[in-house]
């Protein structure tokens, strides 16, 4: 089949063998697969897959089942699922650990399907289980126009939360502030404050000013440092205000772990999706077999949604 390979620090094309469905495994026929930071950092020789997982491309997915291995409970041959994996996406056919999939709403298309599961699993997993926002609280969300930022929004201000989104281009300002937030320049947000929840999507230039914009007993999620990883803090800053860290990843989990992530995910996020309340912006979507344009055309800043592939 046909996948997303690597090669020379670049996307490209290739043939690889058909993945075949184990215990509890779904073999699922991709229809739309999103493109993530993760697939940059690996295209260029970083954030490389944990062992036995394919090295090929794609951290999440959305397509029929056309194989259930033994043991499989839940979903049957023709079901439309859409799930994050933890490589292997951006293919004809995906391999799919049952309990990691999710049934796909009849309020998405494919396209949206495929661009869904990883960011807002992702966003759902920082916001409220690791920093635990609540209605009323006030949350800045930085680097909003991405994938992450999207439905990171989205969801905070489902949930009642006063939502700030730092917004680098100024013409994704307005579509971000229509998702439900208070969309501003990046240089502005120390004023926007005080918070009670920052989620750090791009890294080191908003240190240390994030601790200064920081409410007393305040959290801060790093799940994103594509603008560098390395600062300085102020750790009597961090004692006075009482302040609390979280950092995580999703792709390095138990599947145990990540299997739960999907289940809060299905239960708080989808009917949100179903009611209209929630959206998956698609910025553009490519055929499979452009992959190196759309890996390039993702990696240029100032778009606002998901960038798919269509097998």
């Amino acid at each position: 089949m046909r996948a997303v390979v690597f090669e020379d620090g670049q996307a490209t094309i290739g043939e690889v063998d058909d993945p075949e469905p184990g215990h509890r495994q779904l073999l699922v026929a991709v229809r739309a697969a999103g493109l993530n930071g993760a697939d940059l950092a690996q295209a260029k020789g970083g954030y490389s897959p944990p062992p036995g997982v394919p090295a090929t491309g794609g951290l999440e997915m959305a397509g029929e089942v056309v194989a259930a291995g033994v043991g499989c409970l839940r979903f049957s041959v023709g079901d439309p699922v859409m799930a994050v994996v933890q490589g292997g996406g951006q293919a004809e056919r995906c391999v799919v650990d049952e309990p990691l999939a999710i049934p796909v709403p009849k309020a998405l298309g494919w396209e949206s399907a495929g661009g869904f599961p990883e960011v807002f699993a992702t966003a759902h997993d920082a916001l409220f289980t690791q920093a635990d926002l609540a209605m009323g609280e006030r949350v800045c969300i930085h680097g909003a126009a991405g994938g992450v930022g999207v439905a990171a929004v989205q969801l905070a201000a489902a949930a009642g939360a006063q939502v700030t989104a730092t917004v680098r281009n100024p013409d994704s300002r307005g579509a971000v502030a229509g998702l439900g937030a208070h969309a501003i320049d990046p240089a502005d947000f120390i004023d926007a404050g005080p918070f009670d929840v920052i989620l750090e999507l791009v890294g080191a230039p908003n240190w240390p000013a994030n601790l200064k914009a920081m409410a007393t007993e305040g959290r801060i999620v790093v799940i994103g440092v594509g603008a560098g990883s390395e600062v300085t803090l102020n750790l009597a800053l961090l004692m006075v205000k009482r302040i609390r860290m979280f950092a995580s990843t999703l792709r390095p989990r138990s599947l145990e772990q990540r299997a739960a992530v999907a289940r809060r995910v299905e239960h708080h996020v989808l009917p949100l999706v179903e009611s209209g309340r929630v959206k998956v912006p698609i910025a553009r979507a490519f055929p499979l077999t452009e992959a190196t344009a759309a890996y390039e055309y993702f990696a240029v800043p100032g778009k606002l949604g998901k960038v798919v592939l269509i097998p």
